[in-house]
C-alpha cells in the first residue's frame, strides 16, 4: 500500500479509510462535506477513473478544491456535462444507475437509520438541521450506501429524533418489506473504526479498528450497546500519498475560499 507516517489526525484517518471503499469502476452519488473530501480522495490517488456525480445535477466532476455547497461552480466547471436536477433524480438515481451513494448525518442509529432534520421534538427542536435534499432517495436507489461520520454519543444514539434518511428499518427485512430492493448502509466509516451491518440482523458491528483505537473507546463513544466482531481487524494506517494528496486538497480548498490564489 505505500510506506505509511505515524503522524495523522482522527478526521485524516476516517477519510482515507472512507476513500479506500471506492473503486475506479464506481459511479458514486456524493454528499457534501467528509463525503466530498473521502471521495475526491480516491480519485485522486488509487481510483482515478471513479465518476462523481453530486445532486445538482454535475456527471463526472473532477473539482480540484472541495465544494462548499452541490451549488459551488466548481462542480459545474469540471463536469463532463450537467443535467437538470428532475432528470439526474428520475434517469440516473431512481433508474438505478449510480452504485454507490456517500451520506453523512447529524445522527445514525443501530441498524444505519440516519437523521439530518432535526434534534429533538419535530414541532419544537433544539436544532433545526439543513433536512434531507437528495439523501432519502440516494439510501434508497444507489445500489449501495457508505455513511461517513465522526464517532460520540450524541451523533451514534440509541434512537433517532427523525428518520431522515431509512438505512436498515427496525432490522433485517425492513427494507424488503417496504420494496426497496437494494443493499443501503454496508459499511459506516467513522474516525475511530469501520462498521458494518450483521449479515443476520442488520445490526451495525465493529469489523476494523483504527490504529491506537481499543475496543473500550468505541464503546464509549457509542449511544447503544455496541456489537463487535469476534475477529475484529486493524485499519492500516494512512500512507504518506494519501495524506499527502489529502492535505493539499484541504489546503487548495481553504486558500480558494478565502480568495486567495
Amino acid at each position: 500500500m505505500g510506506h505509511v507516517i505515524s503522524g495523522f489526525s482522527p478526521g485524516e484517518m476516517m477519510t482515507v479509510a472512507a476513500a479506500r471503499a471506492l473503486k475506479s469502476t464506481d459511479v458514486c452519488f456524493v454528499g457534501i462535506g467528509a463525503p466530498s473530501a473521502a471521495c475526491n480522495l480516491a480519485r485522486m490517488t488509487h481510483a482515478p477513473g471513479i465518476t462523481l456525480i453530486y445532486e445538482s445535477g454535475t456527471i463526472g466532476t473532477r473539482p480540484t478544491i472541495l465544494p462548499l455547497s452541490i451549488g459551488d461552480g466548481e462542480l459545474c466547471e469540471t463536469a463532463l456535462t450537467t443535467v437538470s436536477v428532475p432528470e439526474m433524480f428520475r434517469y440516473w438515481l431512481q433508474g438505478g444507475r449510480i452504485t454507490v451513494g456517500f451520506l453523512a448525518g447529524a445522527q445514525i442509529d443501530r441498524y444505519a437509520n440516519l437523521n439530518t432534520t432535526v434534534v429533538g421534538a419535530y414541532e419544537a427542536p433544539k436544532v433545526r438541521l439543513p433536512g434531507g435534499g437528495g439523501a432519502p432517495e440516494i439510501a434508497s436507489c444507489c445500489g449501495e450506501v457508505f455513511i461517513t461520520m465522526a464517532m460520540s454519543r450524541r451523533s451514534f444514539v440509541a434512537s433517532l429524533d427523525f428518520v431522515t434518511s431509512m438505512g436498515h428499518g427496525s432490522g433485517a427485512g425492513s427494507r424488503e418489506a417496504i420494496g426497496v430492493t437494494t443493499k443501503g448502509p454496508t459499511r459506516v466509516i467513522t474516525d475511530l473504526c469501520v462498521l458494518e451491518p450483521d449479515s443476520q440482523t442488520r445490526e451495525l458491528t465493529v469489523v476494523s479498528l483504527h490504529p491506537g483505537v481499543t475496543e473500550a473507546a468505541v464503546r464509549e463513544a457509542c449511544g447503544w450497546p455496541l456489537k463487535i466482531a469476534r475477529e475484529v481487524g486493524k485499519t492500516s494506517p494512512p500512507t504518506e500519498e494519501e495524506l499527502r494528496v489529502l492535505r493539499d486538497l484541504h489546503a487548495r480548498t481553504i486558500r480558494a475560499h478565502a480568495g486567495a490564489s
